[in-house]
């Protein structure tokens, strides 16, 4: 008897229980579809960490960028109905650098950027069949930072690194208001950091590190 004969059973019925899970997962969904589009108004409050300057008079976390609420709009897909991937966007987003202390006295807005964070994540949703859905998820988040404009007077032009890594996680819940419209409320932690530099020469690195509190729509197809 072939001895690998109970190992070739053996996957064929695990491959088949997969097939077969997956399948009542597609099935479990298809009422209200795999694909959840949110549109939200998101609260960004940064962290504002930053080195000091010693040179400038700048001490530790005195370089500043302002919050503001932002609009969001967010992809989910669900692979099953627990797990599902959420990409999150939104439109590149104006902010003002203000260095609270300083050689200069304090604070002095010293310019502004823009930048555009699309974040991904996956998520775990606890009870996909109920009214009240809760989620949790990491992920990883790049900004793009643009159109730097910095100025300090009596020092010159600065500059930021343009491209930032970083992590996320959060979470939230949907609540089903119809059979495809939800309710939505949501929170991140996101790193975002860059340098403060000038002629190429590193100053301090700064550490937005925004809390995002989140509410909005979504809706399920």
């Amino acid at each position: 008897m072939n001895k690998n004969l109970p190992r070739a059973w053996i996957a064929v019925a695990i491959l088949g229980a997969l097939g077969a899970g997956f399948a009542q997962a597609q099935e479990a969904q298809g009422t209200q579809g795999n694909w959840l589009l949110r549109a939200r108004a998101v609260r960004l409050d940064t962290a504002n960490k930053s080195d000091p300057i010693p040179s400038l008079a700048i001490p530790s976390d005195a370089i500043t960028v302002n919050n503001k609420t932002i609009p969001e709009l967010d992809i989910t897909y669900f692979f099953t109905p627990n797990i599902a991937a959420e990409l999150v966007l939104t439109v590149p987003q104006k902010h003002t650098v203000t260095v609270q202390q300083s050689a200069l006295g304090g604070p002095v807005d010293i310019g502004t950027f823009k930048h555009l964070p699309p974040t991904l994540m996956l998520q775990y949703h606890f009870m996909p069949d109920a009214k009240i859905r809760p989620y949790a998820g990491v992920g990883l988040n790049y900004t793009r930072i643009s159109s730097v404009n910095l100025f300090v007077p009596t020092v010159g032009r600065l500059d930021l690194d343009h491209n930032s890594w970083g992590l996320a996680a959060g979470g939230g819940v949907d609540i089903e208001l119809t059979k495809n419209w939800f309710l939505n409320f949501d929170v991140k932690k996101v790193q975002i950091r860059t340098d403060l530099t000038q002629f190429g020469q590193k100053l301090s690195t700064v550490k937005v590190d925004p809390w995002l509190f989140g509410a909005g729509v979504g809706y399920r197809f």
